[in-house]
């Protein structure tokens, strides 16, 4: 029989450390039939004086080559009964483990002042993490949340990485000045970026789910300044909204006092947009006098955009519309071994009311595959092919072995 890709989680609510990580690991090694060669811990914010002890514990039960996590406000994982559970606001550990035969990985940390200038060759960036461009590999990204140059991170990777899939998270404290903490192999760090790049015998699909709907039509920026727009199809932008508020029912109304975002399209010559096709982002402020909307990223004459809003009932469609688009690519055919998700400490039972909603509704589409993750301060995903931070959003990384055609894709996307 060939030596096939195994991946496996547990999760453990054990109020002591040393319970909780005895717990994970035996659970985890048990369900492998081969050594793992990756480790991937989260811990959730309530071992927050104990971080330092979290890499000393697993090394003295688990011998794996690379090993990386983080802290989270939440962490999500496999309960004994078998169950994907995202546990928010208390003790928890995740340990996911997986036997990746034909992969190379490689581990990085990088500081924001490290970082080359975003004018640079990507050779600059290839010589800063130490991955080569070939065989294409794929990232995971755990950053502290007040780490600089994380978006010139993004930025330069998609640069220097063309069709490659990166995805992560920030790392959450579960609270305002909360520690953080960032796993790479044997070291604890507080701040920059953990990175682990992966190649050869791998695919990461991503599901990036923004949890908004459009509303009105899309238009055209026809007049910006850097954040700032300052003409919507030639007209005011303020005027523009406030028309479609009008145009509302009672209850969408109340929803755009709180809950109203912009999304820019990423596709210029897709004539036809839908949900998933646009990069969500804030509103920070409007101008009454002059009728101008700044948002929170830069916006540039022609790029269309469409006003969105936010709540549990379009979450929960957007993120059941990537799944059931996901299940009918060329590739899906049950083939996934394991995933990763990151999903904003925003989401979860704050926004559903009721616990376990992003993954329950995961499972319903992919199934008995184990699941590991937590609840971040921000999400790295790619939207459009390129890669952002998001807010509100739940990142999914399906993994699954390389197949005859996956590289033809991956060129496609160069």
């Amino acid at each position: 029989m060939a030596d096939r890709m195994q991946w496996a989680n547990a999760l453990s609510t054990r109020p002591s450390l040393e319970a909780a990580i005895t717990d994970v690991v035996q659970r985890t090694v048990s369900s492998l039939t081969a050594p793992a060669d990756l480790g991937i811990v989260f811990i959730s914010s309530a071992f927050a004086s104990e971080y330092s002890r979290v890499l000393p514990l697993l090394a003295e039960k688990l011998s794996v080559p690379v090993l990386i996590g983080c802290s989270g406000g939440g962490v999500i994982g496999t309960a004994a009964n078998g169950q994907t559970q995202e546990l928010e606001a208390q003790a928890a550990i995740s340990l996911t483990l997986a036997h990746l035969p034909g992969v190379n990985l490689q581990v990085f940390h990088v500081m924001g002042e490290d970082l080359p200038d975003l004018d640079s060759p990507p050779d600059n960036w290839i010589n800063l993490i130490g991955v080569p461009q070939s065989p294409t590999p794929q990232f995971i990204l755990l950053s502290s949340a007040f780490s600089s140059g994380i978006n010139d991170l993004l930025q330069g990777l998609d640069f220097a990485y063309p069709g490659s899939v990166i995805l992560g998270g920030q790392a959450s404290a579960g609270g305002m000045g909360g520690r953080l903490a960032l796993f790479c192999n044997g070291s604890l760090h507080r701040e920059g970026t953990v990175g682990l790049a992966l190649s050869g015998n791998i695919v990461l699909e991503p599901i990036v789910a923004q949890g908004c709907r459009p509303i009105g039509e899309p238009m055209q920026v026809t007049k910006s300044e850097r954040n700032i727009i300052l003409e919507l199809d030639e007209k005011v932008p303020l005027v523009v909204l406030r028309d479609l508020i009008a145009s509302l029912s009672e209850q969408e109304r109340a929803l755009a006092q709180h809950s109203l975002f912009v999304g820019v399209a990423m596709d210029e010559f897709k004539l036809s947009l839908h949900q998933g096709d646009f990069l969500i982002r804030s509103i920070l402020g409007v101008d009454p006098a002059g009728g101008a909307i700044a948002i929170g990223d830069l916006v540039r004459p022609g790029q269309r955009l469409q006003f969105h809003l936010r709540d549990a009932q379009a979450s929960a469609e957007e993120l059941q519309f990537l799944l059931e688009r996901y299940q009918t690519l060329p590739q899906f055919d049950n083939s996934a071994v394991g995933a990763l998700m990151f999903s904003c400490v925003g989401r979860g039972e704050g926004l559903y009311g009721k616990p376990n909603f992003d993954s329950d509704l995961f499972k319903r589409y992919i199934q008995d595959i184990p699941v590991g993750g937590f609840f971040c301060g921000g999400e790295i995903g790619p939207v459009g092919g390129r890669t952002f931070l998001h807010g509100y959003t739940s990142v999914f990384g399906i993994c699954r072995e390389l197949f005859v055609g996956d590289e033809e894709m991956r060129e496609m996307r160069r």
